[in-house]
Protein backbone atom coordinates (compact mmCIF):
# COMPACT_ATOMS: atom_id res chain seq x y z
CA UNK A 1 0.00 0.00 0.00
CA UNK A 2 1.63 3.62 -1.02
CA UNK A 3 1.67 6.20 1.72
CA UNK A 4 1.93 9.57 1.02
CA UNK A 5 3.02 11.91 3.55
CA UNK A 6 1.60 15.22 4.18
CA UNK A 7 1.66 17.30 7.43
CA UNK A 8 -0.34 19.39 6.76
CA UNK A 9 -3.95 21.60 8.09
CA UNK A 10 -6.67 20.10 6.68
CA UNK A 11 -10.40 20.76 6.40
CA UNK A 12 -12.33 19.61 9.59
CA UNK A 13 -14.07 16.59 7.00
CA UNK A 14 -11.01 15.85 4.67
CA UNK A 15 -10.31 12.99 6.75
CA UNK A 16 -13.85 11.73 6.27
CA UNK A 17 -13.58 12.19 2.98
CA UNK A 18 -10.74 10.37 2.45
CA UNK A 19 -12.01 7.37 4.64
CA UNK A 20 -15.10 7.47 3.05
CA UNK A 21 -12.93 6.58 -0.67
CA UNK A 22 -11.66 3.10 1.13
CA UNK A 23 -8.61 4.92 2.10
CA UNK A 24 -7.20 5.32 5.80
CA UNK A 25 -6.09 8.59 7.25
CA UNK A 26 -3.87 9.01 10.15
CA UNK A 27 -4.38 12.29 11.79
CA UNK A 28 -3.22 14.07 15.43
CA UNK A 29 -5.12 17.31 16.97
CA UNK A 30 -2.57 19.79 17.13
CA UNK A 31 -1.80 22.06 20.29
CA UNK A 32 -2.39 25.53 20.10
CA UNK A 33 1.13 26.49 19.16
CA UNK A 34 1.45 24.55 16.58
CA UNK A 35 -1.83 24.88 15.18
CA UNK A 36 -1.60 28.87 15.02
CA UNK A 37 1.92 28.27 13.17
CA UNK A 38 -0.07 25.92 10.69
CA UNK A 39 -3.10 28.19 10.75
CA UNK A 40 -0.59 30.89 8.90
CA UNK A 41 1.31 28.42 6.77
CA UNK A 42 -2.56 27.98 5.23
CA UNK A 43 -2.92 31.70 4.76
CA UNK A 44 0.26 31.81 3.12
CA UNK A 45 -0.54 28.85 0.70
CA UNK A 46 -4.10 29.93 -0.04
CA UNK A 47 -2.91 33.16 -0.73
CA UNK A 48 -0.08 31.74 -3.34
CA UNK A 49 -3.07 29.29 -4.82
CA UNK A 50 -5.68 32.50 -5.30
CA UNK A 51 -2.73 34.09 -7.11
CA UNK A 52 -1.59 31.37 -9.21
CA UNK A 53 -5.59 30.44 -10.24
CA UNK A 54 -7.61 33.96 -9.88
CA UNK A 55 -9.98 31.83 -8.38
CA UNK A 56 -13.04 32.68 -6.17
CA UNK A 57 -13.14 29.34 -4.91
CA UNK A 58 -9.32 29.54 -3.86
CA UNK A 59 -10.29 33.09 -2.52
CA UNK A 60 -13.20 31.36 -0.33
CA UNK A 61 -10.37 28.68 0.44
CA UNK A 62 -8.58 32.27 1.69
CA UNK A 63 -11.44 33.55 4.11
CA UNK A 64 -12.02 30.51 5.85
CA UNK A 65 -8.29 30.24 6.88
CA UNK A 66 -9.03 33.89 8.11
CA UNK A 67 -12.17 32.93 9.79
CA UNK A 68 -10.36 30.04 11.69
CA UNK A 69 -7.55 32.82 12.82
CA UNK A 70 -10.30 34.83 13.84
CA UNK A 71 -12.13 31.81 15.94
CA UNK A 72 -8.19 31.08 17.56
CA UNK A 73 -7.80 34.58 18.47
CA UNK A 74 -11.56 34.67 20.07
CA UNK A 75 -12.25 37.70 17.86
CA UNK A 76 -15.79 37.48 16.46
CA UNK A 77 -16.83 38.29 12.94
CA UNK A 78 -18.87 41.00 13.81
CA UNK A 79 -15.68 42.59 16.07
CA UNK A 80 -13.86 41.85 12.82
CA UNK A 81 -16.34 43.58 10.88
CA UNK A 82 -16.14 46.66 13.19
CA UNK A 83 -12.11 46.68 12.62
CA UNK A 84 -12.56 46.72 9.38
CA UNK A 85 -15.57 49.28 8.60
CA UNK A 86 -13.52 51.67 11.05
CA UNK A 87 -10.22 51.20 9.45
CA UNK A 88 -12.00 52.09 5.67
CA UNK A 89 -13.81 55.33 7.44
CA UNK A 90 -10.51 56.42 8.59
CA UNK A 91 -8.26 55.13 5.42
CA UNK A 92 -10.38 53.88 2.63
CA UNK A 93 -10.86 51.16 0.96
CA UNK A 94 -9.55 49.99 -2.31
CA UNK A 95 -12.20 50.98 -4.37
CA UNK A 96 -10.89 54.27 -6.18
CA UNK A 97 -7.75 51.94 -7.79
CA UNK A 98 -5.13 54.40 -6.37
CA UNK A 99 -1.88 54.43 -7.45
CA UNK A 100 0.30 56.62 -5.06
CA UNK A 101 3.54 56.70 -7.57
CA UNK A 102 5.77 58.93 -5.24
CA UNK A 103 5.62 61.48 -2.15
CA UNK A 104 7.80 64.89 -2.23
CA UNK A 105 8.79 67.46 0.58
Amino acid sequence: MAKITYNKLVRDRIPEIIESSGKAAITEILDDVTYKRLLDAKLVEELQEYQESDSIEELADLVEVIYAILRYKEVSLGDFNSIRQNKAEERGSFQKRILLVEVSE
